[in-house]
């Protein structure tokens, strides 16, 4: 998330954010142990994030 959002609005969007296809926010879901590749490709939707951006980059 850093990677495409940066560390302090990653740290916002993860708390604050209610995510349109479940109705909570990305945090609360992780805690309640939904996959996080559900919540990832949630927040990419969200946000409009380009299928090319959502593996992150290249290493």
């Amino acid at each position: 998330m850093n990677g495409e959002f940066g560390g302090a609005k990653t740290a916002w969007i993860l708390d604050s954010h209610v995510l349109a296809s479940y109705g909570q926010p990305a945090a609360e879901l992780i805690e309640q142990g939904v996959d996080l590749r559900d919540v990832w490709r949630a927040l990419c939707e969200d946000f409009d994030v380009p299928e090319e951006r959502q593996l992150g980059e290249d290493i």
